[in-house]
């Protein structure tokens, strides 16, 4: 007889529910037992197969194991599961991982034989589970309308679910959780501190203060590294430390599941303890307030892990493991100030991860995102990307639909970009695939890939780093199982993958280096050292990497980055394999693209005429181009005019300020002439550098730019000089705000009408045989009849060479002066 749970007094609610609309909603707290019970009430009332999704394998497995025992059975009668990797047969209810769903329900489908799938743990809004769901939604609707589906959740807001489900009915259990105290910090932990550091310090202190009341201890934390530094720290405490986390193998992860023993037991755990899992006698929960997750930057196509703070939700999920058997209390590493800053809910996967894998199902299913049920439509910016790494992967066409190639890499169960490297190098790249797909196994080995490959194909040798021999052992196992697949149907029900697409060089087995295998999954991730600078990199797909200077592979010419940090401006290279551009050429020879680059070197200021060869962003071969066009050369002089601006000269701006007066021959300011630029080009084909552009004169491009006719408008209209009475050519200065003209007085005797261009009156600046300014005047007969008195009289002492005559109208012009003696 088992023991009575929350959820037992929903369960007829819920099957009739199920029976009737063939769809449900079922909302219920942590420990409420919807995991074991609900699977178990259906038995008898659903035709066929019972699939039940989790998120992760360690829940899977326990979930079918607390299932079976519930039936008095062993795995494999009625119960069984299925994760990546395991598998154990079973008649009626079969336990498997969101993955898996989509692999399922792409072969078939019409989920033959299936009836009934239920989504548990749907809150943690994975993206295999949005994509199972919209999937299974939409063969529901199209080809079994028989089949039932059932969303299971402990914190999603069940209305926005339950209208994506045709208004699906809502049951909700209450639960009957024991209370749990919780406990904050007496204030916000100081900034910089190490989050292990404090947390075995809380960890501690929740120790000492339960110790009486006994009860093991979950301490959520956000990773592997952080679950290592807090065992070592605890080592001294007297307890059994056990650690938790998705990359132990299975028998470390039932070890922490097993029901304690004498001593007390304080088990290290990630997220992967909030939900689903029962780990027994649990009565202290300490919180350290952080969950990682994978971001990814569509722009880099790079995905980085980052450490932040829990939602809420998250929070209120691993407060209550504390109160499933008795009363309980919750250590939370943060203020109680601090709580009103956290998120109400973590962000959905959709929006934030890399979307690679659900374009490449999207493209197999033959539908666009847009037209299946999302309750999160993917992001299109990130969608977009996706598919066009999968174009660059020839696993889409140019329409966008999915190609036989494209078929292969859905099969296999690894990202698209390790798929197309397990397709197109064959059986010899299952290590490397099998590598990338899981935590890096070595500590201190620098960023070589090699040492990696070198370690799982010789797990007994002695190397000078750390070698986690558990995950080795892991990797080595599903190398196996990729070396099988491909070759036959194991690679997911379907016919065994053709060859590689065209453009990639078919090698003999046994040729592929490491590099070479690695750059077809990662072609936008090949980096060319900066010329000059160790252990930086440019990479192909335009952004540029680092490494630490003193790797063995920073002084190396290419490389393949495979692991990065994610950071926009200069990703540091956590992972690399060295590649020889012989096999770079020989990969990509479809790829490489001859380039005749003419362009203005910012930083040499000076035309630069280069033949390269590309590789994306990067330049695998580079030689002057001896023999460029003039065309083009002072295509590349105008932009660095552009960039320096125009070299005005006095004739030069007089000339623009004259062409300024007639709008309409075109605007002339430095922004509109440089634009418009074309009527440069002729004189531009000698300029290479910034002193050749410095002296260009620029009053014969101008006339050019306005052509005869315009000259010729221009000298009537706004001429650029006045002849004097003499004949003799003045320049005439538009810049001011009325044209002008400077000349010595003598020059202008016998003028009665005052001077004018293009119906506008100069403004004459008169001088003395010394030059200097004696009078400025826009009235020349109002000067002789009024002024000039006064002038004559000062000038005649000062000057008495010169003719100062009494009546300047009726005066021969002159600039000379009287012969001496005279």
């Amino acid at each position: 007889m088992q023991d009575a749970l929350p959820i037992d007094d929903v369960l007829p609610a819920l099957c009739d529910a199920l029976a009737a609309h063939g769809r449900a909603v079922l909302v219920a707290p942590p420990g409420a037992g919807k995991t074991t019970r609900v699977p178990l009430a259906l038995l008898d009332r659903v035709p066929g197969r019972i699939l039940m999704l989790e998120p992760r394998r360690l829940a899977a497995r326990a979930a079918a194991d607390r299932l079976a025992w519930s039936l008095g059975e062993d795995l494999g009668a009625r119960v069984g599961y299925r994760i990546r990797g395991e598998s154990v047969g079973g008649l009626r209810i079969e336990v498997v991982t969101e993955g898996i769903l989509t692999r399922m329900i792409q072969t078939d489908p019409a989920l033959e034989g299936v009836g009934c799938v239920i989504f548990d743990e749907f809150h943690e809004r994975s993206l295999n589970a949005d994509l199972g769901l919209a999937l299974v939604w939409e063969a529901r609707g199209a080809l079994r309308e028989d089949l039932s589906v059932l969303v299971m959740s402990a914190t999603l807001k069940a209305g926005p679910v339950a209208a994506l489900l045709d208004d699906a009915p809502v049951i909700v259990s209450e639960g009957r959780a024991f209370e749990v105290e919780t406990r904050w910090l007496d204030r916000p932990l100081p900034a910089g501190g190490r989050l292990s550091d404090d947390a075995a310090r809380l960890i501690a202190r929740a120790e000492a203060e339960t110790r009486a009341s006994g009860g093991s201890i979950l301490a959520f934390l956000p990773g592997e590294g952080e679950i290592r530094r807090v065992m070592a720290a605890l080592g001294g405490t007297g307890c059994e430390v056990m650690p938790l986390y998705g990359a132990m193998d299975a028998a470390a992860q039932r070890a922490a599941l097993a029901p304690p023993g004498a001593v007390r037991r304080i088990v290290l755990a990630t997220a992967i303890a909030e939900t689903s899992l029962t780990i027994p006698g649990v009565r202290v929960v300490v919180d350290a307030g952080r969950a990682r997750r994978a971001r990814f930057d569509p722009g880099s196509s790079m995905s980085r892990l980052v450490t932040e703070r829990v939602s809420r939700a998250e929070a209120e999920q691993r407060r209550g493991r504390a109160g499933r058997v008795a009363p309980g209390l919750c250590y939370r590493m943060w203020a109680r100030t601090e709580e009103g800053a956290l998120p109400a809910f973590a962000p959905p996967e959709i929006t934030v991860a890399d979307l690679t894998g659900l374009a490449l199902e999207l493209a197999v299913w033959g539908a666009g995102a847009g037209d299946l049920a999302f309750l999160t439509p993917p992001p299109e910016g990130a969608l977009a990307e996706a598919r066009a790494l999968l174009a660059d992967l020839g696993a889409l066409d140019g329409q966008g639909r999915i190609t036989p190639h494209g078929r292969a890499l859905a099969r296999l169960p690894l990202h698209p970009r390790l798929a197309h490297m397990r397709v197109v190098a064959g059986p010899e790249a299952a290590d490397l695939a099998a590598l990338l797909s899981d935590r890096d196994p070595l500590r201190g080995a620098g960023v070589d890939l090699e040492a990696r490959l070198r370690a799982i194909r010789d797990p007994g040798g002695r190397y000078p780093f750390e070698v986690n021999r558990p995950g080795v052992s892991r990797i080595r196992a599903e190398a196996t199982r990729l070396r099988r697949m491909g070759a036959s149907r194991d690679a997911g029900g379907g016919a065994a993958p053709p060859g590689p697409p065209s453009g990639y060089l078919r090698q003999d087995e046994g040729s592929w280096s490491a590099g070479a295998m690695a750059a077809l999954a990662y072609p936008d991730r090949i980096g060319l050292r900066r010329p000059g600078e160790e252990a930086r990199f440019v990479l192909s797909g335009g952004k540029g990497a680092v490494m630490a200077g003193a790797d063995a592979l920073a002084g190396q010419r290419l490389i393949v980055a495979l692991d990065l940090d994610g950071d926009p401006r200069e990703a540091r290279i956590r992972l690399a394999a060295r590649i020889e551009e012989g096999e770079l050429r020989g990969l990509f020879s479809e790829r490489i693209v001859p380039a005749r680059i003419c362009d203005w070197s910012r930083r040499e200021g000076r035309v630069r005429a280069r033949l390269q060869e590309r590789l994306g962003a990067l330049v695998l071969s580079d030689r002057v181009w001896a023999d460029a066009p003039p065309e083009a050369l002072a295509v590349a002089a105008l932009e660095g005019l552009r960039l320096d601006g125009l070299p005005w000269t006095p004739a030069a701006a007089r000339l623009r300020a004259r062409m300024a007066l007639l709008p309409d021959l075109g605007p002339v300011g430095d922004a509109n002439l440089l634009a418009e630029g074309g009527w440069l080009l002729p004189w531009l084909g000698r300029a290479r550098s910034l002193a050749d552009l410095r002296a260009l004169d620029l009053v014969e491009p101008l006339k050019a730019r306005l052509g005869w006719d315009g000259q010729q408008r221009l000298e009537r209209e706004a001429p650029g000089q006045f002849t004097t009475p003499l004949g003799r050519r003045v320049p005439i200065d538009y810049s001011g705000e009325e044209p002008s003209i400077e000349l010595r007085l003598q020059e202008l005797f016998g003028v009665t009408r005052h001077p004018a261009v293009g119906g506008r009156p100069l403004r004459i600046t008169l001088l003395s045989p010394g030059g200097k300014p004696v009078q400025v005047t826009m009235d020349l007969p109002g000067f002789w009849a009024s002024s000039y008195a006064d002038v004559r009289k000062d000038m005649r002492g000062r000057y008495p060479r010169h003719p100062w005559p009494e009546d300047p109208t009726a005066a021969d012009p002159t600039v000379r002066a009287k012969p001496r003696g005279t």
